[in-house]
């Protein structure tokens, strides 16, 4: 079935990994067998055969570049000026395969109806996979007028937070309303109908974003509270507010997202009993509060910085993403919920956004 994947880092993992994703996945785990510098090495699941495998047509991937003041002890550049140079590597790199014919970008509706049409109707199986460019924390914004250049380059939505304090919003692990520049942003980005991605968020910020931002608003990889205490997931409240503003919120696949009790590089998928019902545990948990399944979707975050050590265990490479159908049906999900929960809510979303 064709699917939308809402959340994949893939320039991360080209510039930063050092990973040539037009090689297969088993390919780049054997050029990482000797490499100890990331916990995920030789662990990936994510390369441009295993999506087209999946049939993952679209994709929103991200550019992503964490300032850090000096206290901070997150990864991250010195200055806002380095964070925006290293979003310029990763645009670079998005260009280079879209040239070498892996992907396209997708920016307004006219390019949507001919990508989706392509991959609904071509039997090609080396059709370049579309990517909606997204901007996974906004500190590498040095200031509210790069909004506009970062637009004009394609840039379509923001979240403005991450881990910890931001520039502008603060994130996970972290506390405190939306200051000046924050709200400025909010602003900028409503004008540029820039979709606002309410991941990361902390509380404050959430709702501060919701009082604030009248234009669309999306949550590309999240789970629930309800299911895993903390605040990296949503609050049953805060879903619900997210299903009034008729958003979709794709499921993430990160193991400490999707059961209770995760201790990073210690627990592991099998002795947790995390697989793909865990998934589906939190999209059902939103299709309940929701009364339908019109606000669910797929949003990975496979290769997020974690690979199969951090993953279901039933899950060997992105393309396993074709279990979740057969997962939905034994819920009792019907066909075209599945189509929805696949790609049809991200499409509904965008096709109101970008009308």
């Amino acid at each position: 079935m064709f699917t939308i994947d809402a959340h994949l880092d893939l320039s991360m993992n080209a510039m930063e990994w050092n990973r040539d994703l037009r090689k297969t996945v088993f390919e780049i785990r054997e050029t990482e067998k000797d490499l100890h510098d990331k916990p995920d090495r030789s662990k990936g699941t994510v390369a441009f055969p295993e999506l087209r495998k999946a049939n993952v047509g679209l994709v929103v991937a991200t550019q992503i570049a964490r300032y850090v003041a000096p206290g901070n002890p997150l990864p991250g550049w010195h200055s806002p000026e380095q964070a925006w140079a290293q979003t310029q590597a990763q645009l670079a790199w998005y260009k280079a395969m879209e040239e070498n014919g892996e992907m396209k970008m997708i920016t307004n509706i006219n390019d949507l109806e001919a990508h989706i049409s392509v991959w609904m109707n071509d039997n090609n199986t080396q059709k370049p996979i579309g990517y909606i460019l997204s901007l996974e924390g906004a500190d590498s914004i040095i200031a509210i007028d790069y909004l506009e250049r970062a637009y004009e380059y394609g840039l379509r939505t923001i979240g403005p937070a991450h881990y910890g304090p931001g520039r502008y919003a603060n994130g996970t692990d972290a506390t405190g309303h939306l200051n000046a520049d924050g709200k400025a942003l909010l602003k900028k980005m409503e004008a540029l109908n820039i979709i606002l991605d309410a991941t990361h968020l902390c509380d404050d910020a959430f709702w501060d974003a919701m009082n604030l931002f009248n234009g669309h608003v999306w949550a590309s990889h999240n789970n629930c509270r309800a299911l895993v205490n903390h605040n990296r997931q949503f609050s049953d409240e805060q879903i619900k507010i997210l299903i009034e503003r008729d958003a979709v919120i794709g499921g993430a696949f990160d193991a400490w997202m999707l059961v209770p009790n995760w201790k990073r590089g210690v627990s592991t998928p099998e002795q947790m009993n995390c697989n793909l019902e865990k998934v589906i545990d939190n999209m059902d948990h939103i299709c309940q509060l929701a009364g339908n399944a019109l606000h669910v979707g797929i949003g990975s975050d496979l290769d997020g910085a974690f690979g199969k050590e951090q993953c279901p265990y039933d899950l060997e490479t992105i393309e396993d993403l074709n279990k979740i159908p057969s997962l939905l049906i034994k819920r009792g999900y019907s066909h075209k919920d599945i189509e929805n929960i696949m790609h049809g809510n991200w499409l509904r979303f965008l096709r109101k956004a970008w009308q």
